[in-house]
């Protein structure tokens, strides 16, 4: 039985190589087993291929499923064979859509910032919590809140849009900075797309706090905090996402800092918030389970009090939480 399913699966393909290169009409079906034999490097195929077909025809998951027997349009057919091109070089699904979800929310994402990651929400629900305990400590107090080397925007957006939610009367000022130009229009373009006017942050381009004035009552951050070793590794899958969003050896100029621990920007980044932290005030950092316990080190030798290690829903350690 075996070989037979065998058989008959080359032969589908073998249909579909033809419909390929006849340029006929090919179904949603067709196009599922086509890329599935064609993302033999992808962990994941099948969902793969299942995201590109929702994006290209607009179609949801449902009406995927129960349309199996739709002709793509030729132009659709045409988009969903070079999406598939571009997967096979190792490009993420999310840079090939310009979407990632995250927190609920529908980000628009470029290969100028990292895509957002499930383990990251778990920034978002500390820092609702942190914001939240500040309101019922001072009612009549508006927080202030930096998402420091913000990418996407997608935790601070998250933060914001959340929190507006529940309390669209009381709202915390955001300031969103990071050193990246191009990021920064990824971060104004999800604002714009994501939240209201008035719920609208403010951005700062700068190197760490180095144009950032103010104090505030909250920082949070998901800063480069991969190994120099390990991040070159993970870019050789082809990824493409920005090395200086995932390399923690870096300088203040943004140079090799010649240490492999991941640790470089975050010793500079650590005493910087405590200066920028009004007294009460709150530090929230993603740093994974590569160096958490060594943040958490450099959080007390910062100055920080009631220091603690959050962990994921994979119970790694994640994020590190200090208070002023």
């Amino acid at each position: 039985m075996a070989g037979i399913q065998q058989n008959a699966t080359e032969a589908n393909l073998d249909f579909l190589k033809i419909l390929v290169q006849n340029k006929q009409a090919m179904t949603i079906q067709q196009a599922k087993i086509y890329g599935k034999s064609e993302l033999t490097s992808s962990p994941t195929p099948e969902l793969d291929t299942a995201v590109l077909l929702q994006h290209i025809t607009d179609f949801d998951k449902t009406h995927l499923l129960l349309n199996r027997d739709y002709e793509l349009t030729q132009k659709q057919e045409a988009d969903f064979l070079t999406a598939i091109e571009k997967r096979k070089t190792g490009l993420p699904v999310a840079y090939i859509t310009g979407h990632k979800e995250f927190f609920g929310l529908d980000f628009y994402v470029t290969p100028d910032v990292l895509i957002p990651k499930p383990d990251t929400e778990l920034l978002v629900e500390l820092a609702l919590d942190a914001l939240e305990d500040k309101f019922r400590a001072k009612p009549d107090a508006i927080p202030t809140v930096c998402d420091m080397c913000t990418g996407s925007g997608c935790v601070g957006i998250s933060v914001a849009k959340a929190f507006s939610d529940k309390n669209p009367e009381n709202l915390p000022k955001f300031t969103l900075v990071d050193i990246s130009e191009k990021a920064l229009a990824v971060a104004r373009k999800n604002a714009g797309r994501l939240i209201s006017q008035k719920e609208m942050p403010h951005f700062i381009q700068s190197n760490l706090f180095e144009n950032v004035l103010p104090t505030f009552d909250l920082i949070v951050t998901n800063p480069p905090y991969v190994p120099h070793s390990e991040s070159v590794e993970l870019l050789k899958d082809g990824r493409s996402e920005p090395l200086l969003a995932l390399d923690g050896d870096v300088d203040e100029v943004g140079e090799s800092s010649g240490t492999n621990d991941g640790l470089a920007l975050i010793r500079r980044l650590v005493p910087q918030c405590y200066e920028h932290l009004n007294r009460n005030g709150g530090l929230i950092m993603e740093t994974g389970e590569y160096n958490a316990e060594a943040t958490a080190e450099l959080f007390k030798q910062a100055g920080f009090r009631n220091v603690k290690i959050e962990y994921d829903m994979n119970e790694m350690m994640r994020d590190v939480v200090g208070v002023k």
